[in-house]
């Protein structure tokens, strides 16, 4: 298997206007740039799994953030411009920032067996970065596309490119 596309949190909750969470404009900018990568990784075989916030009404995280993808809602619903790229079985409902925590995501790369992980997606210093971290600590090969990532907090998102590459040892291209 040539790669798995980690698709992390390109959601209606934080990259459509008006929700608790939105990352900013700035944010938007990267949705062109994922569709690119999405289409030329299915062109050469790559998977694409979709981690999806999915949060229960009453989540402790609400403690820290405000109320955001609750279920049931529209919020942690895949964007309109990556929908073409959803199937049945490759969103992976999450509620913690790592994509690997009580989901059945390590199972499926097992299954899948990828000579690399690339990941992209919002938040860079949170959800991207704590599946990126458990994707290198089970000896996975990542890759961070830099121009596919983004955050609302431009210094979170420095940090987070920096620790990617000098810590955890992803390739950021």
């Amino acid at each position: 298997m040539a790669s798995v596309v980690l698709v992390i949190d390109m959601v209606k909750g934080f990259l459509e206007p008006g929700h608790n969470l939105y990352c900013g404009d700035e944010s938007r900018q990267i949705i062109p740039r994922v569709h690119s990568l999405l289409n030329r990784e299915r062109l050469r075989g790559s998977k694409i799994l979709f981690l999806s916030d999915h949060h229960d009404p009453d989540d402790l995280e609400f403690e820290m953030f405000p109320v955001h993808c609750v279920k049931g809602t529209e919020e942690p619903q895949v964007i309109s411009e990556l929908s073409e790229f959803v199937t049945a079985d490759n969103v992976i409902p999450k509620n913690r920032y790592s994509g690997f925590f009580n989901t059945p995501l390590e199972a499926k790369l097992a299954a899948e067996a990828p000579d690399k992980v690339i990941i992209c997606g919002v938040c860079t210093d949170i959800c991207v970065l704590y599946t990126a971290s458990d994707a290198r600590n089970r000896d996975y090969h990542v890759d961070v596309p830099e121009d596919c990532v983004a955050s609302f907090n431009s210094d979170a998102h420095d940090w987070a490119l920096s620790h990617l590459k000098h810590i955890l040892g992803a390739n950021v291209i």
